[in-house]
């Protein structure tokens, strides 16, 4: 699975009713993790959001303590060249898909499915992934 910056945004700012469902995820993750991505650029757009309003030093302590257990997905020219072509509205949400596609990701984990309808890679909500984990505990 990979992770969308929504998902992360939500734990970090407590977006309600979000950050419910999101905050279990990476829960799950660290105690008994299967094989979980976020894209690279996904750290400087969750950094740039959540230092904002925390702080500098919460973002990067968040984001160091979560690639502990949720890997990078890795970035280059080809997932670039593949998330331009896609037939996507939002830009963000093609690189999203590109890092996917490069790790083999079967899901996106997103608040924003709508946006995914034209992904190759299927999106489903957090409190849906959550389900497939054995719901919320």
């Amino acid at each position: 699975m990979l992770l969308d910056t929504d998902v992360l945004i939500d734990v970090a700012l407590d977006r309600r009713p979000h950050a419910r469902h999101s905050a279990e995820l990476p829960r799950r993750l660290e105690e008994s993790p299967p094989v979980a991505f976020v894209a690279w650029h996904t750290l400087s757009n969750y950094h740039y959001r959540v230092r904002a309003e925390r702080s500098d030093a919460d973002a990067r302590r968040f984001l160091a303590e979560l690639t502990r257990f949720v890997a990078v997905a890795p970035s280059d020219g080809e997932a670039l060249r593949f998330a331009a072509e896609l037939p996507m509205r939002d830009f963000e949400d093609a690189l999203q898909v590109g890092a996917a596609r490069a790790v083999e990701a079967e899901i996106i984990v997103t608040r924003n499915v709508r946006d995914y309808r034209r992904s190759p890679v299927p999106a489903i909500r957090p409190e849906e992934m959550v389900a497939r984990l054995g719901g919320a505990r």
